[in-house]
């Protein structure tokens, strides 16, 4: 029997998202024998709504949604999505998955094994087993809390969300109702991540600085920071970072378990 093989061509799989999603459809021909392993097919996937976050850059963003609750933010819908009838019965439920992608990590190929924050940067796991931006489609997950269904003139029907852990103008493939007797597992095990440690700082933010901030902003930048948004392989207690968030540069160092705002700066 003749075997039917693709052309280095049609092997070839792009994870960078067009703004109308990923690159067409491709099939072999019906009945064809392949031995490549698994399906390589290409499939459409489209950006129905962004993200308008307090992060204009990754550092900073919560490594997990939900982490920090405080933090705010709103989904505004593609126009070709804007159709209050596709949200019919959402405000009845008070959390929502969001399907997205690490817009800032698409690259070309992949790696099978990544280096996890939670394991100091230096132990690698395989990709699959982590929640790593590094992945074959650079796909996100996100649980965030519904805070309000607003209705708007310029952008029609806008979802107010919590915890969110987007950086800001991240694309959504999807969004879809977080049913508690589904998706809720009190018995779940946590696998490295249990035994990882706690990465929560002590913050140190001066009320005069502190008072910089608009007061609807405070407790989420405190939050943020006290996550400790420094990457693993960076703990010079010399180095002064710089957090962009909510419009302002929020510059502070780290010592031990304390960190200490020396600076804020409207930008």
């Amino acid at each position: 029997m003749k075997k039917w093989r693709l052309s280095a061509k049609s092997r070839a799989f792009s994870a960078v998202v067009r703004r109308g999603g990923f690159a067409p459809l491709r099939h072999a021909p019906a009945g064809a024998v392949t031995d490549e392993v698994g399906p390589m097919e290409q499939h459409s996937i489209k950006v129905i709504a962004r993200i308008r976050s307090d992060f204009k850059t990754k550092f900073g963003v919560p490594r997990q949604s939900g982490l920090v609750e405080a933090l705010r933010a709103r989904i505004v819908f593609e126009p070709e999505y804007r159709n209050a009838d596709a949200l019919r019965g959402i405000e009845g439920f008070s959390h929502l998955w969001l399907i997205w992608q690490f817009s800032e990590a698409v690259r070309q190929g992949w790696s099978p094994t990544v280096r996890p924050p939670r394991l100091g940067g230096n132990t690698r796991m395989g990709v699959f087993a982590t929640r790593s931006p590094f992945r074959p489609n650079n796909l996100g997950l996100s649980s965030v809390r519904l805070l309000g269904v607003e209705q708007t003139r310029e952008f029609g029907t806008v979802l107010h969300v919590g915890g969110a852990d987007l950086m800001d103008g991240t694309p959504i493939f999807d969004i879809k109702p977080y049913i508690p007797y589904g998706d809720c597992h009190p018995d779940a095990t946590g696998g490295f991540t249990d035994t990882a440690g706690d990465f929560l700082l002590n913050v140190s933010f001066p009320p005069a600085l502190l008072s910089l901030l608009p007061e609807d902003k405070r407790d989420a930048a405190i939050g943020v920071l006290s996550h400790d948004p420094r990457p693993s392989y960076q703990r010079s207690p010399e180095r002064v970072y710089g957090l962009s968030f909510a419009g302002y540069d929020i510059r502070f160092t780290v010592e031990e378990n304390i960190l200490t705002v020396k600076e804020v700066l409207k930008k």
